[in-house]
């Protein structure tokens, strides 16, 4: 994986973004030429029209990103990728139409912009037929070795059986363990020389999944495997970087305080985001104004009680504050001061308010708290104190959580469906920490991005 900005990501995906933005800008080009010619126009310099060819591949790039174009569906299954393409150039012309609204000296004519969002659509499918089995197989998978037999290293075969994984397993060496759980595992008296056996293997990765490290650590082998260019990881740096997470069930104290990450050192991104919080907060608000007005009709006319009401909620360094939203929920939703969690096709949740969940309109609303300085709008979601109280009990690290600004939308958020439970919170609770210890404007910028997604394909709102 390449870490860019202190986010991992795989090689195939960086690959096929640098191929799709190469064909990106050969589709501008082409169709601009070819109009040209066929009006009997003269081909100009391509230096001429420079911004138009980066407009239009930008767009088109983030909308790519933005429909979640390279998850991993589309290296398994064409369909799927042709699928989500097809909203990528739906959504390209619409982020072009504004683009060339509002500066008009870089737009392309309908015509151009005709021609080569066709060619784009052929080549960008194309690459995906031929490539696409490719990138998602085991030609480009990194091999590793994992050093232990224990539940922990079973925890990586179980990982690595998963479909669009980066890496295979291609061995584990059983180090001594009371209880293996690797069954096929190879002993370690029985290899004469580690660092040999992993370079035989041709694996590029050794991952240290021993159940005790106490007294353990096989330092000679680890010292000889490292000197032969293989790298050496351990298993909680190891599932933070194939999985986007702070697995729990491996990482302690001492790992989180002596890894990289949560930067003290963040004044200029902080004051960045602040500002893009002013700033996106009151355009939205302005914008969003009519929507928020019909939803807050409907849900009067639908049943009886407000249209918008308070919740109270935990944020930064455990402070409270209050929420606005649209209601979605029958006025006796709950009991007074007893918070109950949401459930799948919850009979609380009324009609108009199924909806407004399901396209995030009951949270727009929350802009106005973004605008204050209570949430921002990437960051852990923030719980109910009557929530928070039960989770700090139940799952390690929880608290820490609130040393980072909440936010209306995060990394949990986009990779895990809606949590209705103490085990969905503690899969949220390994995003955000991995959220706050890898924090950078890069992966704020992302998260916005593919919040699209969510929207777009709204599986996981109750």
């Amino acid at each position: 994986m390449v870490r860019l900005f202190k986010h991992y990501i795989p090689h195939t995906v960086l690959m096929l973004g640098m191929v799709d933005l190469a064909l990106l800008l050969f589709s501008a080009e082409a169709g601009w030429v070819m109009r040209a010619r066929q009006i009997g126009m003269a081909v100009t310099p391509l230096a001429t029209r420079v911004p138009q060819l980066l407009s239009f591949a930008a767009a088109l790039q983030v909308s790519l990103v933005a429909v979640g174009a390279y998850g991993v569906g589309s290296f398994l299954s064409l369909r799927f990728a042709a699928a989500r393409l097809a909203v990528a150039v739906a959504l390209g012309v619409l982020f072009l139409s504004v683009l060339y609204f509002m500066v008009p000296t870089i737009g392309y004519w309908r015509s151009n912009l005709l021609y080569s969002m066709g060619i784009a659509c052929v080549l960008l499918v194309g690459v995906r037929a031929l490539l696409g089995r490719t990138l998602g197989g085991e030609t480009f998978k990194r091999r590793i070795v994992v050093l232990g037999a224990g539940s922990r290293a079973a925890r990586i075969r179980e990982l690595s059986a998963q479909p669009g994984v980066n890496f295979t397993a291609t061995a584990f060496v059983a180090m001594g363990e009371a209880a293996p759980a690797v069954g096929d595992a190879v002993p370690r008296d029985t290899i004469a020389n580690l660092a040999a056996f992993v370079t035989d293997l041709g694996a590029s990765e050794v991952v240290l999944a021993l159940e005790e490290r106490r007294n353990a650590l096989p330092l000679a082998d680890l010292l000889r495997v490292k000197t032969t260019g293989v790298q050496v990881y351990e298993l909680s740096a190891f599932l933070e970087r194939e999985t986007g997470r702070i697995d729990l069930g491996s990482v302690n104290p001492s790992w989180l305080i002596f890894s990289d990450g949560f930067a003290a050192g963040r004044m200029i991104s902080s004051t960045v985001k602040r500002a893009f919080d002013i700033v996106a907060s009151l355009l939205l608000l302005i914008v969003t104004l009519p929507v928020m007005i019909i939803a807050a009709v409907a849900v009067k006319l639908e049943s009886r009680g407000p249209a918008f009401y308070r919740q109270r909620r935990v944020g930064l360094y455990n402070e409270g504050f209050d929420i606005v939203k649209l209601r979605s929920m029958r006025v006796d939703a709950e009991v007074p001061g007893k918070a109950q969690w949401a459930a799948e096709n919850d009979p609380r949740i009324t009609r108009v308010g199924r909806f407004i969940r399901k396209v995030r309109i009951d949270e727009l609303p929350q802009t106005w708290t973004v605008l204050k300085g209570e949430m921002s709008f990437v960051g852990p979601r923030p719980e109910r104190p009557q929530f928070v109280g039960e989770l700090e009990q139940q799952l390690p690290f929880y608290a820490e959580r609130h040393m980072v600004k909440p936010g209306i939308t995060g990394w949990a958020q986009i990779n895990y469906p809606y949590g209705a439970s103490v085990e969905d919170a503690r899969h949220k609770l390994e995003y955000d920490l991995y959220y706050a210890k890898n924090y950078s404007p890069f992966l704020d910028l992302l998260i916005l991005i593919q919040t699209l997604r969510v929207v777009l394909w709204p599986s996981g709102a109750r």
